[in-house]
């Protein structure tokens, strides 16, 4: 993410609201309160105005108030933070679901944009891009050769919906440059990744985060989950850092019956604010598993302690990242905004589930670090708990607030003690650019192929593992992937399967032998 403003009624109109920040954190007596407020404001903009008339250099003062804002907010808590005009509009756009764009995913390759998939049934994909293809020319602005930052590339992609584009490409396949003529459309910013059958009655959602679109998407995928009669349902939130609270609350609506409590918040004053389930929910009688792991966080959470404070489901795999505050967005005049925390949430039975940040924020983010060295990601009674933050649930069962949602089946990480690098390298673009780099040098060898007779070639063979660890080697990673060979293949394999079939062929493969997964499909390896 990406970012900068420049003119100086913006700067004292942002410093001003800064003021009014810093006031509202005063808690002294009436008349005092008052002037300290304004005299910090005071204070605040007579400095900028010193360092614009007076000072010896020239200095961009927006930086100043920049840093100033971090500064402050950093003294607050490890959530409350600074967002830059930039960068607050591409958050925006990923919160709000859709941009308006020519559907493509890509990365530089080298000194090109490269097409890694056109998006099913979007712009480009119906004007006859495909993947592999390089962009050179988007109008008559040149994409080769140059280094252009992604946010470049973007604003040259992106435009009016309807406006449009003339591309020309150039197809290694065919050797040829071509031109295309792409009208630009709204391209959807998908927060469920996948909706499929684990088995004859078991649906699976995927949801990476919590945005303005999250519970039509998974209203969608349900109804469709249950029209192949599924009985029971698998929420995956792993790796989900969370997004809007309301989404995740009207989910747990689904499962939860008429007035039972979903959350509640507490601001400064102790106002409680108290939200309840409705009538209105689809699947409230069927088995319900939710899959949780260390970077599960806020609303990911907020929607897990609903389901197990509510006795209404069975929540799987490892202790969550542990964020209990709830923000409020609060714009200034440049674009950019404060996310200010306003409240802390509790789970139904009384419990914050956030963790201490008492020690600073770099310890706070460092945390997850200490979690690798006292074997917690491997070993169930290794996670700390403490008796004092203990609740009971309706029917008995003890859960603990303090840090996080303990999950009620513990599944250990699947790399090896001391490989969880491995891991969580596998989930970056890493592994997709390798893949594509890969069935670039030679797609005709891939044409034709149905996804079983691929599936019996990848099963045959060592060689992408074997390119893989060149690959990471060159890249400078010092990584034993041996240790990890099944894993690794499997993202391998999942990877090749989503660019060359489609997205629900990534999790086709990726989730059959998903440690998770298999904890909740054969019971008996529960742990």
């Amino acid at each position: 993410m990406k970012f900068n403003p420049k003119y100086l009624p913006i700067v004292i109109g942002a410093t001003f609201a800064l003021g009014t920040v810093l006031g509202s954190l005063m808690n002294a007596p009436a008349d005092d309160q008052l002037l300290a407020k304004n005299y910090s404001k005071t204070k605040l903009n007579k400095l900028i105005d010193f360092i614009n008339n007076e000072y010896v250099d020239s200095i961009n003062t927006d930086s100043i108030v920049n840093l100033t804002v971090d500064n402050i907010l950093s003294k607050l808590d490890p959530h409350s933070v600074y967002i830059p005009p930039s960068e607050q509009a591409e958050v925006a756009e990923s919160m709000k679901g859709d941009f308006v764009g020519i559907g493509i995913n890509f990365y530089m390759y080298k000194d090109s944009v490269a097409i890694i998939r056109p998006i099913e049934n979007g712009p480009s994909a119906k004007a006859g891009l495909k993947s592999g293809d390089r962009i050179l020319f988007a109008g008559k602005t040149k994409l080769f050769g140059r280094k252009l930052p992604s946010d470049s590339l973007f604003s040259q992609l992106k435009g009016l919906q309807g406006s449009e584009i003339e591309l020309t490409v150039f197809r290694k396949s065919e050797q040829k440059k071509l031109k295309f003529k792409v009208r630009r459309d709204i391209i959807p910013i998908k927060s469920v990744d996948a909706s499929v059958l684990l088995g004859n009655n078991t649906g699976y959602i995927k949801i990476n985060r919590f945005a303005e679109t999250t519970y039509n998407e998974f209203k969608t995928g349900l109804a469709r989950l249950k029209q192949n009669g599924i009985q029971s349902l698998v929420i995956d939130l792993r790796d989900n850092g969370g997004g809007y609270m309301e989404e995740a609350v009207a989910i747990a609506d689904e499962f939860l019956k008429d007035k039972q409590l979903i959350v509640f918040t507490k601001n400064k004053n102790g106002a409680t604010e108290k939200t309840y389930a409705t009538k209105a929910g689809s699947f409230e009688t069927g088995k319900v598993y939710v899959l949780i792991n260390e970077n599960s966080a806020s609303a990911s959470e907020i929607l897990a302690g609903a389901i197990q404070d509510n006795d209404r489901g069975i929540i799987v795999g490892r202790r969550s990242f542990g964020k209990g505050l709830v923000q409020r967005e609060m714009d200034f005049n440049d674009g950019s905004a404060v996310r200010l925390t306003v409240a802390r949430y509790y789970t139904p039975t009384g419990r914050s589930i956030q963790k201490p940040y008492k020690k600073g924020n770099e310890e706070y983010f460092k945390e997850s670090e200490s979690r690798i060295k006292s074997g917690e990601l491997y070993a169930k009674d290794s996670i700390k708990v403490a008796d004092s933050l203990k609740f009971k649930t309706p029917k008995g069962k003890i859960v603990y607030g303090g840090g996080g949602i303990v999950p009620d089946v513990f599944v250990p990480m699947e790399a090896e003690h001391g490989n969880e690098n491995v891991a969580y390298l596998l989930q970056t673009g890493i592994v997709g650019h390798f893949v594509f780099e890969e069935l670039d040098k030679n797609r005709k060898a891939f044409a034709g192929l149905h996804f079983n007779e691929f599936l019996a070639e990848m099963k045959t063979s060592d060689v992408y593992f074997k390119k893989f660890k060149n690959y990471v080697a060159i890249t400078g990673l010092d990584l034993k992937l041996d240790k990890t060979k099944a894993l690794v293949n499997r993202y391998i394999t999942a990877e090749f399967a989503r660019q060359l079939f489609g997205e629900v062929y990534y999790y086709n493969v990726v989730l059959k032998e998903d440690a998770m997964i298999k904890s909740i499909l054969s019971p008996k390896k529960q742990s």
